[in-house]
């Protein structure tokens, strides 16, 4: 794997772990407050998301199509959200969990299968 995919990934799966934050973190933290003042924090947070996941398909774009870094955005979205909802939303493990993980290979498999139409 090239040094700017290597990149591309850790970029997408740090701006993830702020976007995950950004967008249910404050479903366990600011539930009795105002949606402006969770819509604000999470807003701020996002930030920092998209500090990172600019430059990471800036990146991966200089090798990767942009239907592959979608698909690997969502491989990593959900490789991050799987953990959160487990340890930090103290959610139940879903069987569900498993079953999209195995939907989005197949959908890494048709967009790295090669050049075909």
């Amino acid at each position: 794997m090239s040094i700017p995919i290597v990149t591309t990934v850790s970029l997408l799966l740090c701006s993830n772990v702020f976007m995950t934050f950004a967008w249910y973190a404050h479903l366990k933290n600011l539930g009795n407050k105002p949606w402006i003042i969770a819509a604000l924090l999470s807003w701020g947070i996002a930030l920092f998301e998209y500090l990172l996941q600019v430059p990471a398909n800036r990146i991966g774009y200089t090798q990767l199509s942009l239907g592959q870094l979608k698909i690997i955005q969502e491989v990593v979205t959900l490789s991050v959200f799987v953990p959160f909802s487990l340890l930090y939303m103290k959610e139940p493990l879903k069987l569900d969990y498993l079953w999209a993980g195995l939907c989005l290979l197949g959908a890494v498999y048709f967009m790295f299968r090669g050049n075909q139409t």
